[in-house]
């Protein structure tokens, strides 16, 4: 066991307890901590679906519907008065030209977010020259690690580094099976079996994962190797003296497997970043068009006494320019729906390494 009685303490042993229990192992030590993104985050299901991961597109559908059927309810059911202001005001014509502008504005702005990001991929030969150095470089670091050529699939890429871990932690388990501190196996074996379950699952996970489709980034997310990283220090550091110098040889191979981790999820994320953001600058493209048609049409063909019946105690007009407005809507539903995704993410990978920053889990 440790000679440090204040480092126990650190990882919840009471000194006075421990000299009571001897050999005994401690229940207070915790090695294993919620592994999956959702477990972490202490969310809804139905908070990460929306914010994660559902379809884009679909989320923009469910954005536009809500919009739709708000617009109908307010003007049906908040303010009664708002069929008469649409026939004898001005009202369509201000509200589809400040539509035509907004539209306009929008869509400059996002092509020029996205111009920023294609920007990035271009430079000098010397700069491009460095860029695939180091990719070379970070492949031959990873083929020393694994064992194998690194998988040029990114899916697949993920999974071998993660098995690395998995087997090196297996191989630790192994190495202090005959060990004499107690505390140390079941810390190891609780450990262990963390680093084995949490592998299996975002392995299962990423098996037929196509990038693109997020669902790469998604089981990267669920891999909680921080706390990982931060208990392969502690347990080398509290039974310094309890390890040989063969297991601390295997502490620091997975203390390596699981720190190659970091730099190849954050490279996975940044290209998931730039590939999101160009379906957005193009889809925004696709309805920008029809967009600016519909409130265009709207302003040239539309005014109070367009239509004046009624479908299910609706007036024609309130559905008609609800419509409109909806389609109007929907370069700036498209934007919300995937930087939605994109802050969520980058929020919640803001640290790098054993930086724990949500209270929850600290």
């Amino acid at each position: 066991m440790s000679a440090d009685p204040d480092a126990r303490t650190d990882v919840g042993v009471d000194p006075e307890t421990e000299a009571e229990m001897g050999a005994a192992i401690d229940p207070d030590v915790d090695i294993s901590t919620a592994n999956t993104m959702r477990e972490r985050a202490n969310e809804s299901r139905i908070k990460l679906w929306v914010m994660l991961g559902a379809n884009r597109l679909l989320i923009t559908a469910l954005l536009a519907l809500f919009v739709f059927v708000a617009f109908v309810a307010l003007g049906v059911f908040v303010y009664p008065p708002f069929e008469a202001s649409l026939r004898s005001a001005d009202t369509i014509e201000t509200m589809f030209s400040t539509m035509i502008g907004a539209i306009v504005t929008a869509t400059t702005l996002v092509l020029t977010i996205s111009q920023l990001v294609i920007s990035q991929e271009n430079g000098p030969l010397g700069e491009q020259h460095a860029r695939m150095s180091d990719t070379m470089d970070f492949r031959s670091y990873t083929r020393d690690l694994i064992g194998q050529p690194m998988p040029a699939d990114p899916s697949m890429f993920l999974r071998v580094v993660i098995d690395a871990a998995r087997r090196r932690a297996e191989a630790l388990r192994s190495a202090v099976a005959d060990n004499d501190d107690d505390q140390l196996r079941a810390e190891v074996d609780e450990f262990t079996e963390s680093i084995v379950g949490n592998a299996e699952e975002v392995d299962e996970e990423l098996d037929g994962a196509t990038f693109g489709e997020f669902d790469v980034l998604f089981a990267a997310l669920n891999f909680n190797y921080g706390w990982k990283l931060f208990q392969v220090e502690r347990i080398a550091d509290d039974h310094a003296d309890s390890l040989t110098d063969e297991d601390h040889a295997i502490l620091d191979e997975l203390r390596t497997s699981l720190s190659m981790f970091g730099p190849a999820r954050e490279h996975i994320k940044t290209l998931y970043f730039e590939w999101a953001l160009i379906d957005l600058s193009q889809l925004i493209l696709y309805v920008a068009v029809p967009a600016l048609v519909v409130a265009a049409a709207m302003l040239a063909f539309v005014d109070g006494s367009t239509l004046t019946g009624a479908t299910i105690g609706v007036p024609d007009i309130l559905w008609l320019v609800a419509g409109g407005f909806t389609v109007t809507t929907l370069p700036f539903l498209l934007l919300i729906a995937y930087i939605a995704r994109v802050a969520t993410i980058a929020k919640r990978t803001l640290a790098i390494g054993p930086l724990i920053l949500r209270g929850s889990q600290r």
